[in-house]
């Protein structure tokens, strides 16, 4: 017998289905204005009209079938935005099946069903990422400075069992932002690659070592390790493997068992006043932002409008050449095409960068490790090379987690606190720290390129930034020692506040001495 909340579920589903199969008539009554250029009769409305029919009929179960009303909108991502897209390909194909079948296609032109196309993907597909810009809105509106303040705490579960359930149920009810679950160590094989409560399980205990390598290069260290299974239950090898985590780096060791029974035989022995450290760095640091060189609220108002327009309409662009380079990366790295890394962005808020994936698996078939170079191909170095692995990151520019121009994003391990003024802005697909340098430039000087970027920022800047990353593609990566210089210059200037005078890097006052410059602020300092 099913219960209210069941009930509830259902209905909202069916809600959500209902507006799905209004967008698609919307877009193929759309279609047909388009092509008979804005001059639809109603003699020719009623002629389209068995087309139309069809084409709902043929949306619903698609849309069954692809999930469409089963994912929340306002957490929608770029798979969820892809399998609309595929829908969307399959309602067209089916509607003129049997369009074909009913009237062999009768007073539908050939453009209508491209035109339908188009309109019915970015329709279905435009109100998931407005749901969902919308939802983030709502939740950045509440904080105002950068997350170092509060970081995030990475979690990673041990056992899939009511109470691996009822944390993240609590995670999820009374610290959203605060902890975040990246996923679950089941008891068996049989349950990789299943979820709980949209948590994903990643494999077994004893491959433990190899998640956290995993999520590594994913941009995320995990700080704390919850076991909610007994831990005398779990297997010798999966204890040791445990306990040497525990003994060998900054994580936390969390025995659900633990803080149920209050015996004094616990094995907790940390000192919760002082938080953990993330890879070698306190997470108590200070931070450092001075927001006046944060630039204008309305020129920042500006540029989002302009970022989501030109996103919008590039994705649309530049779709067939991302299916096509989905095609290669699928031939040449294999599954999954898309890679994510999570990274710091605007105020702090981390979120999942996404690109092409260029690389292949960091093992041999034996388990050997492979150096960098090993794993490059010439197709991935191609994609590199042209930028035409950050394609992915349009999505993100749509959302708002980027803009086009801004300080690229950095790993967390290489965000230091001492330069967090580079997240007062949205991080940029490209910046003026990637045409005075890139990849060949030291983390602290393009962190000084950065900042230089926030104080000047402007349309005629971002302008030119753009302009110099064409050239960039063009003629490969130059460090430019006369820009670095002046960022440095300006950043260590007489003028600047006590706060800036003394900044605070991994744990330790300074005043930002040759060390921590880089090379080229070395070179200025001499």
């Amino acid at each position: 017998m099913r219960t209210p909340r069941g009930c509830e579920i259902s209905m909202h589903r069916y809600t959500l289905l209902l507006i799905d199969l209004l967008v698609v008539a919307a877009s193929t009554i759309g279609a047909l204005i388009l092509r008979d250029n804005l001059e639809v009769s109603t003699d020719r409305m009623l002629d389209v009209l068995p087309y139309l029919l069809l084409t709902v009929l043929a949306a619903v179960p698609v849309l069954l079938l692809v999930g469409a009303n089963r994912t929340l909108w306002r957490f929608s991502s770029p798979i969820d935005v892809a399998r609309v897209i595929v829908g969307v390909l399959l309602i067209v194909l089916l509607a003129m099946a049997l369009a074909f079948i009913f009237n062999r296609m009768q007073n539908v032109s050939r453009a209508l069903p491209i035109l339908q196309a188009m309109l019915m993907a970015t329709a279905l597909g435009g109100i998931r990422v407005a749901m969902r810009v919308r939802h983030a809105g709502r939740g950045r509106a509440h904080k105002a400075t950068p997350d170092y303040e509060t970081r995030q705490e990475n979690v990673l579960l041990v056992g899939v069992n009511p109470i691996s359930e009822l944390f993240l149920r609590s995670v999820e009810e009374y610290a959203p932002g605060r902890v975040k679950v990246f996923g679950i160590l089941g008891p068996s094989e049989r349950h990789r690659g299943r979820v709980l409560r949209s948590c994903p399980i990643l494999g077994t205990p004893e491959e433990l070592e190899k998640v956290l390598g995993d999520l590594e290069v994913h941009g995320v260290p995990i700080s704390r390790i919850v076991i909610t299974a007994r831990f005398e239950q779990l297997t010798a090898t999966a204890q040791a493997i445990l306990l040497r985590v525990e003994q060998t780096s900054n994580i936390v060791l969390d025995i659900f068992a633990e803080r149920v029974v209050f015996n004094g035989t616990g094995r907790r022995d940390t000192d919760m006043s002082d938080p953990p450290s993330q890879n070698g760095r306190p997470t108590d640091v200070p931070v450092i932002v001075d927001s006046r060189i944060r630039p204008s609220e309305h020129y920042l108002r500006w540029k989002r409008v302009i970022d989501a327009t030109v996103a919008g309409f590039a994705i649309v662009a530049a779709a067939p050449v991302m299916l096509v380079v989905c095609v290669l990366v699928a031939l040449d790295t294999g599954l999954p095409t898309i890679f994510w890394q999570q990274r710091p962005g605007l105020r702090g808020w981390p979120f999942r960068l996404y690109k092409f994936r260029t690389m292949g698996a960091p093992h041999d078939r034996r388990g050997g490790r492979l150096t960098e170079a090993e794993r490059h191909s010439s197709i991935g170095r191609f994609l590199r090379r042209t930028r035409m692995d950050e394609l992915p990151q349009l999505y993100n520019i749509l959302v708002g987690d980027m803009s086009f121009v801004g300080p690229r994003p950095l790993l967390p391990v290489d965000q230091s606190p001492a330069f967090a003024a580079r997240l007062t802005v949205r991080p940029g697909l490209t910046g003026w720290a990637q045409i005075k340098g890139g990849r060949e430039l030291a983390v602290a000087d393009k962190a000084a390129l950065d900042i230089w970027y926030v104080r000047n920022a402007s349309l005629w800047l971002d302008l030119r930034i753009l302009l110099g990353t064409l050239g960039m593609i063009r003629h490969g990566e130059r460090a430019d020692r006369v820009a670095i210089r002046q960022a440095w210059r300006e950043l260590t200037s007489p003028g600047r506040t006590q706060a800036h005078d003394k900044m605070t890097l991994d744990g330790k006052s300074t005043h930002l001495h040759k060390a921590t410059r880089g090379e080229y602020a070395r070179d200025f300092s001499a």
